[in-house]
């Protein structure tokens, strides 16, 4: 292992995301008391051009009229390729209370993104005397942003969270889908005359997993487009978990649910990893590196993974 240490990520609980648009304020209370631990209100893809303005007025009103309780509150801004973006973040800012919490920067293609956002939000918070300081997530959903996603995973010490948006990274990969999320009809494999569906978007999802893991962020899985499809929804969380994210996007209030589901760990889950806690105890108290659980072998990297379920438990237990 590098003598460099791998940082933690952010302690937050982070399993579901719901997304609402910043154009239908009717939404917000009923977000607000949603199940999901990140609330997403959204100025970007969801709000047409026309309605830009009184989305974000809405948002900053929202801000400090709906009690979001212990939820992290975000705002996605619109892209740095449109003419709208530093009014978000100026408005944001300078307008909205302090129970902000973050600033989602959607298509970031490359680190001076990042660095285009904080400088603009860091001289904000001086000039306003600021005292809590905004984190950010990005959304991965270019050619660009995976080809860059290390030097993004690094970008600012703002940076708490990243995600993979399936449907514009599609496009921008030239991918022949029209499909957010999941498996696609036409990514199989044969065996024997029968059809094996994989995951298109597996190989994505692990080099974020492996560039947040390295700098400390959270990775998260965004949207299943097919909000009918609950057997589909679980199916690609389940995957996501496995592969090292956290949590995963809501785009229909029936999804968090699911997200949650999938991202707390079970109570069979947790009562083994304590078991393998204490087991390696005993070890360690015999002068062992190592020992045997249930008929398998656990050792210091045992410790690791178990010691990370019973934290997540945790963590969602005091967040609940």
């Amino acid at each position: 292992m590098s003598f460099r240490i791998q940082p933690a990520a952010p302690a937050r609980p982070n399993r579901c995301q719901l997304f609402g648009p910043g154009s239908r304020p009717a939404l917000f209370e009923k977000m607000a008391a949603s199940a999901a631990d990140v609330i997403n209100l959204d100025l970007e893809d969801s709000v047409a051009p026309t309605d830009k303005d009184s989305a974000r007025a809405n948002i900053i009103a929202a801000i400090s009229e709906v009690d979001w309780g212990k939820k992290t509150l975000s705002v996605r801004i619109n892209g740095l390729d449109t003419p709208w973006w530093y009014r978000d973040v100026v408005d944001l800012l300078e307008q909205a209370g302090d129970r902000l919490d973050q600033i989602m920067i959607p298509k970031a293609g490359c680190a001076s993104d990042i660095y285009a956002v904080d400088a603009l939000v860091t001289a904000i918070e001086t000039a306003k005397g600021r005292e809590k300081s905004i984190d950010f997530e990005v959304i991965i959903e270019s050619a660009a942003g995976i080809a860059h996603v290390e030097e993004i995973a690094s970008a600012s010490p703002r940076l708490k969270a990243m995600s993979l948006g399936a449907a514009d990274f599609a496009a921008s990969m030239g991918m022949a889908t029209t499909g957010i999320g999941g498996t696609q009809e036409n990514y199989y494999m044969l065996h024997e005359g029968a059809k094996h569906w994989s995951d298109p978007w597996h190989w994505a999802q692990a080099a974020i997993v492996a560039a947040c893991r390295t700098h400390g962020v959270l990775p998260v899985d965004g949207p299943f487009g097919d909000f009918s499809d609950d057997d589909g929804f679980r199916a690609q969380a389940l995957r996501s978990a496995t592969l090292g994210m956290v949590g995963k996007w809501a785009i229909h209030p029936k999804q968090v649910a699911l997200a949650n589901e999938v991202f707390t760990p079970s109570e069979k889950a947790v009562s083994e990893a304590r078991e393998i806690l204490a087991a390696m105890e005993e070890a360690k108290a015999r002068g062992e590196g190592a020992t045997v659980y249930k008929g398998r072998l656990v050792d210091i990297a045992s410790i690791k993974q178990a010691e990370g379920i019973v934290r997540q438990a945790e963590m969602i237990g005091a967040g609940g």
